[in-house]
């Protein structure tokens, strides 16, 4: 009797492993980039296809309960052709259906997928502008690497892989390890992880009003922050989103991204950088989240040199970007009561030459809390970053159901870079994520701190967090390195000295003995062929 045959476990990094070789090894498959681009083109026309099959299926049950005949004609015509979704579900034409596409011939892909992508933005103001003209037909990939290219990425189901996490972004962040072997963060290439967004959105709690990313790659921030107010029991509705995003192709994704969750948005009308074009001035946010690029040489333009958002500060250093986004990040939160939380490098905690800045961001009370991250959460990058909060209203209020006390002239500082125990297995490099029980700590300190009732002059943990009143701040030059202010415990004095002292004394006694034997062997082997040594 023949053995039967193991069901293979279908991973996610396996299918796209394949997908990246049959890429690598295509001809005319052109640049990392394109194809990075023709990847996540490919699994955004598979989930919208899954997504209008499950909506078909949706309402086909729906008219079966109320007693009508989905496959009757006029059913059809009446329900079907003209079919409203919700929740990012599309009502695509037959040529851009996911079932039409794998059954395509595979020297008619090409042409087919670009018919597919038009079609799509002709029918939708969502997502227009999210395609590239021609993407597959300019590549032309031969009929049988794009026919093994589909049938590999048909494997890639939100069923299989679940929904509640940003797949796509997932996606993303996999081709851009792969592919882009020196991708960084000055390029604007970099996948923020679903646990350090969740960290922040858990922290600032943005489940409702405005939302505001200004830098905000394929829009994970957004994906995560709607993930979460959704598990809150809340209405995504209720959020309005607006990012924006300088690298073109970036852009679309999240536009794509964004679209096939549902998810309103206002990215604006084209990529552009956040500080030569600011696409959402004189606008102002209830919540700001983002990851901007660490350490940014680029950014700065002869133009930007008198900018009003620096007016009240003064113009931060060419050199490096950090302190322009910390300002341009308060220029854009609500005068009363916005909050924001965003990634920064450490470097940003006690420059030098940001002194006058950071001085006058302390004294004006918009820094609320620093929380230093463990290294290895990033695929890109193994350095330990800094979380930044701000917040326009430290005087105490109601927030999201809790009554805060007076924060003025504090800070709290967090130091989580032991929480480390969390390894990501199945990586190329060393990897640490941090798991929902850490972020549930790391928000309750910092909630705790801010809510009535706590005494914050003495709200502390060692090698944790503590709370700091801006006069020891001021004593320390202003620097808002967390290791200033957390007491750090000397383990070395809880040692037990005599009982240390002697058990090192007994091996010391039998490393003596030991050595006196060994002496005396060798006295004995070199008296044994007549030299003696003595």
């Amino acid at each position: 009797m023949a053995k039967k045959k193991k069901e293979e476990t279908i991973n996610l990094d396996a299918i796209l492993f394949k997908c990246r070789d049959i890429l690598r090894g295509a001809r005319n498959s052109g640049s990392f980039f394109e194809k990075r681009d023709m990847m996540l083109t490919l699994v955004f026309l598979r989930f919208i296809g899954e997504k209008y099959e499950d909506g078909v299926e949706k309402l086909r049950q729906i008219l079966q309960e109320q007693g009508l005949d989905p496959d009757d004609e006029n059913i059809r015509a009446a329900f079907f052709d003209d079919a409203t979704f919700t929740d990012g579900t599309y009502n695509l034409p037959s040529e851009a259906r996911w079932s039409t596409i794998i059954d395509t011939p595979a020297p008619k892909l090409n042409v087919a997928l670009d018919n597919a992508l038009h079609s799509i933005a002709a029918g939708s103001k969502q997502l227009k502008g999210c395609f590239v003209e021609g993407t597959f037909t300019t590549r032309n990939l031969g009929a049988n690497d794009i026919k093994k290219l589909i049938d590999e990425v048909n494997k890639i189901s939100h069923k299989r892989f679940g929904e509640e996490k940003d797949l796509i972004g997932r996606v993303y962040e996999y081709f851009l390890k792969e592919f882009a072997v020196n991708a960084t963060k000055e390029e604007g290439e970099f996948y923020t992880p679903h646990d350090v967004v969740q960290l922040i959105a858990t922290m600032i709690e943005p489940y409702d009003g405005t939302l505001y990313d200004p830098c905000c790659g394929s829009g994970g921030m957004f994906i995560q922050s709607a993930a979460l107010v959704r598990s809150k029991q809340g209405d995504i509705n209720r959020i309005n989103v607006y990012g924006q995003e300088k690298e073109p192709a970036t852009y679309r994704l999240a536009k794509m991204n964004l679209a096939l969750r549902g998810i309103s948005h206002n990215l604006g009308e084209t990529s552009d950088s956040s500080f030569l074009n600011d696409l959402h001035k004189g606008l102002y946010f209830d919540y700001i989240m983002a990851n901007p690029p660490f350490n940014l040489k680029s950014w700065y333009d002869s133009t930007l040199e008198h900018d009003p958002r620096w007016a009240d500060y003064q113009t931060p250093p060419v050199s490096n970007g950090n302190y322009a986004w910390i300002l341009h990040i308060l220029s854009h939160l609500k005068k009363q009561s916005g909050v924001a939380g965003f990634l920064l490098a450490n470097g940003a905690l006690n420059d030098s030459d940001t002194l006058e800045i950071r001085k006058k961001l302390i004294q004006n009370d918009k820094v609320e809390a620093i929380i230093i991250l463990p290294r290895e959460l990033f695929i890109t990058t193994d350095i330990s970053v800094t979380l930044w909060i701000l917040n326009q209203n430290k005087k105490g209020d109601s927030y999201h159901g809790r009554n805060l006390r007076n924060r003025e002239h504090e800070i709290l500082f967090m130091d989580l870079r032991t929480w480390t125990e969390n390894p990501v297995k199945h990586e190329n490099k060393k990897k640490v994520l941090l798991d929902s029980t850490q972020i549930a700590r790391a928000a309750d300190i910092y909630h705790t701190w801010q809510s009535e009732g706590t005494d914050g002059s003495h709200y502390a943990v060692p090698e944790l967090y503590r709370s700091v009143g801006i006069a020891e701040i001021e004593q320390n030059n202003w620097a808002l390195t967390p290791s200033k202010y957390i007491e750090f415990i000397d383990h070395d004095l809880e040692i037990d000295y005599e009982k240390e002292m002697a058990r090192i004394q007994a091996e010391m006694q039998e490393v003596i003995k030991q050595e006196k034997k060994s002496q005396q062997m060798l006295e004995e082997a070199f008296r044994g062929i007549g030299y003696g040594i003595d």
